[in-house]
This record gives C-alpha cells, sequence and structure tokens, in this order.
C-alpha cells in the first residue's frame, strides 16, 4: 500500500466515509503504518472533529499503538523510574517546580524527589500517570 500523501484533501467527515477511504484493519507493515500515522496527524490537525471522525480517529490510534508495541517497542530494561520522570519533565518543558505544583507538595520537593532524597507515593504514582498518560509501574523501577 503506498503512502497517501492526502494531506491536501478534505478529510470526509463520517464514519463511514472515511472507513471507504481508508478501512481501519490490523497494521502489517510500515507502509500502512506511515499511511495510518499520516491520516491520524491530518485528523488532529482538523480541529474540531465529528464524532464520526472522533471514532475513527480512536480506531486508528489504538491500531497504531498495537503496531508500535509489537514492531517499534523501546527497551526499557535498563531504564530507572527517576530517569524517566526527568525525560518526562524535560520533554514536556517542565521544572522541578513545576514536578511540586503537579503533585501537591511543598516547592522545595520537586527538586528532592529527582535528586532521589525523597521518594514518590502512590498518589504521585497516580498523578505522574495521569499527567503523562503512562502507566504508574515506569516510575517503580
Amino acid at each position: 500500500m503506498p503512502t497517501t500523501k492526502n494531506t491536501n484533501r478534505k478529510l470526509p467527515r463520517s464514519f463511514d466515509a472515511l472507513i471507504a477511504e481508508m478501512p481501519p484493519q490490523a497494521i502489517m507493515d510500515d507502509v500502512h503504518y506511515e499511511n495510518s500515522v499520516e491520516m491520524i496527524d491530518r485528523l488532529m490537525a482538523a480541529g474540531k472533529l465529528t464524532k464520526g471522525q472522533e471514532l475513527y480517529l480512536e480506531t486508528l490510534v489504538q491500531l497504531v499503538q498495537a503496531y508500535e508495541a509489537k514492531h517499534h517497542a523501546i527497551d526499557t530494561t535498563d531504564l530507572k523510574g527517576i530517569d524517566a520522570l526527568r525525560q518526562l519533565l524535560a520533554d514536556n518543558g517542565m521544572s522541578a517546580s513545576d514536578l511540586a505544583r503537579l503533585l501537591g507538595v511543598h516547592p522545595s520537593m520537586g527538586s528532592k524527589i529527582l535528586k532521589g532524597e525523597r521518594s514518590l507515593t502512590v498518589e504521585h504514582l497516580r498523578k505522574l500517570a495521569d499527567r503523562f498518560k503512562v502507566r504508574p509501574e515506569l516510575f517503580m523501577a
């Protein structure tokens, strides 16, 4: 399946019309993966989506996530939880003070957590997982 590169064409508004353009199915190769990511990008850039577009987008995202988990998994066996937290903070332009605000703790605690001087609580793990859309276990290694 060649890449579509139809970024200038208007997106169909209904779920059925989107399916007619690109039926959602298990992603089997990198070309299909790229086509799916391209369609996700188009939908994300479209602004306010119809219910059909939202459903189609969610379907594609789940298919892409499944493919990435199988074919593009990131080896995290040597990644410590604190390293993952530091990287997520950096990726999101957040500081130790931002971490403290996120966790609802004294401003000095963000820095202490990042230095390994203070541990994360279960509630902290939940807040971090929710904020960064990751599993809480990531921070426990």
